[in-house]
């Protein structure tokens, strides 16, 4: 097992260390992966796209632009996640359905919850330079998230070196 304390001081160098204050959901307290961007509003239709899809241990990075009025994921769709290989979800907004979540062997950041859904269906973009907490992630970096932080790397990290850590 890591944390991102020691992978911080051994790669302090290259990091970003994700001001918010996310709350920690889903099975996987730990989880990393390279990231793949999505920036949606309100609509959890295009964080169901994209987890429909193989993930491959990939970490979903969703800016909904810091809302707490919709959720844009809910349990369903972090199963379909589970089921389609997704390592974690982290969402600059809210999420719905915790108590299921909490289950899923899944890793999810979030800001918050609701119980609210979207009603209005958008396209979503996918792939774009997201920023939020004073991190810029692109599709392809690397995230490495615990319970304390969110890290984004440019490359993925060799974390042997960092003593008592199990990958």
């Amino acid at each position: 097992m890591w944390n991102t304390a020691d992978i911080y001081d051994a790669h302090h160098q290259i990091l970003q260390v994700c001001a918010l204050q996310f709350r920690s959901f889903g099975r996987h307290a730990f989880f990393s992966g390279k990231a793949e961007t999505l920036r949606t509003f309100e609509d959890h239709t295009p964080v169901l796209n994209l987890l429909s899809e193989a993930g491959n241990q990939r970490v979903l990075v969703v800016d909904a632009s810091g809302s707490l009025r919709i959720g844009v994921m809910g349990d369903r769709l972090a199963e379909i996640g589970v089921a389609n290989g997704w390592a974690g979800v982290v969402i600059n907004g809210a999420i719905r359905d915790s108590v299921g979540i909490a289950g899923l062997a899944i890793g999810v950041k979030a800001l918050g919850t609701t119980a609210r859904r979207g009603w209005q269906q958008t396209t979503g973009e996918r792939g774009p330079t997201v920023s939020f907490g004073d991190v810029t992630i692109e599709s392809g970096d690397w995230v490495y998230a615990d319970v304390d932080a969110v890290l984004v790397s440019p490359r993925q990290l060799d974390l042997s070196s960092i003593p008592g850590v199990r990958e």
